[in-house]
């Protein structure tokens, strides 16, 4: 899912991609992340017992949900706000400007806030993005990934390894949760900017996460389209 933001929409439109851990962590690795350093798992439910099954540390959450009518009409109205707050400097946030690109803006988002817990391989494309885009803003790390070929035919070939038919129109959409500088961000390239929901630490992100996925969630009470995916350092 994707809405055309305020500097401007591209012509290109991806097929989205599955909120598939083993789809994702072939995808990651590809691009550069080291697969002993992290990987992607299930978020089975988010009551406390199922929490504890996910592998941690926990380093950050990916949430796929149904976009709905209100929750456009709330996003809209909490950009105006977000537009007048401050947020860290620390904390690395892109705007989508690529139809269906969101699951890959999730990503990038999780990855580029935790680029001091794991290992990227020299000269891979995570390791050139986040060199190469570092001091830019949000729309000109867009326009990076939106001209770059190599992420583009990388999420082509993710997409192809899914276990379902990409569909053309979605109705759902991608965003990260990640702790920087003891606090937790929602970061959502349809966005403004980057979204604080208080404070928090890596050993209470999954908790913290789960709460604002809950109330999410509950806006949504009639449908079940909802994945949570953890991304989890490996011991």
């Amino acid at each position: 899912m994707a809405n055309v933001v305020d500097e401007g929409y591209s012509a290109k439109k991806w097929l989205p991609l599955e909120a598939n851990p083993d789809v994702i962590n072939q995808y990651l690795w590809g691009l550069g992340l080291d697969p002993d350093e992290a990987e992607c798992n299930d978020v089975f439910g988010l009551d406390d017992e199922l929490l504890e099954m996910v592998p941690k540390p926990v380093l950050a959450v990916l949430f796929l949900y149904p976009i709905t009518k209100k929750c456009e009409e709330e996003r809209i109205q909490q950009d105006k706000e977000i537009r007048e707050k401050l947020h860290s400097d620390k904390v690395y946030f892109m705007k989508q400007t690529v139809d269906n690109a969101c699951g890959t803006i999730g990503l990038l988002h999780a990855i580029g806030n935790i680029t001091s817990e794991i290992k990227l391989s020299e000269g891979s494309f995570l390791d050139r993005f986040f060199k190469s885009t570092a001091n830019m803003s949000p729309i000109e790390r867009a326009r990076y990934l939106e001209n770059d070929s190599q992420i583009e035919d990388a999420h082509s070939v993710a997409v192809t390894a899914g276990d379902t038919p990409a569909p053309d129109d979605v109705d759902t959409h991608f965003i990260c949760l990640a702790c920087v500088d003891g606090e937790l961000y929602e970061l959502d390239g349809d966005r403004a900017g980057p979204v604080s929901h208080g404070a928090s630490s890596p050993a209470t992100l999954l908790q913290d996460a789960a709460k604002v996925i809950k109330k999410i969630i509950e806006k949504n009470p009639g449908s079940l389209n909802f994945n949570v995916i953890a991304i989890s350092k490996k011991a």
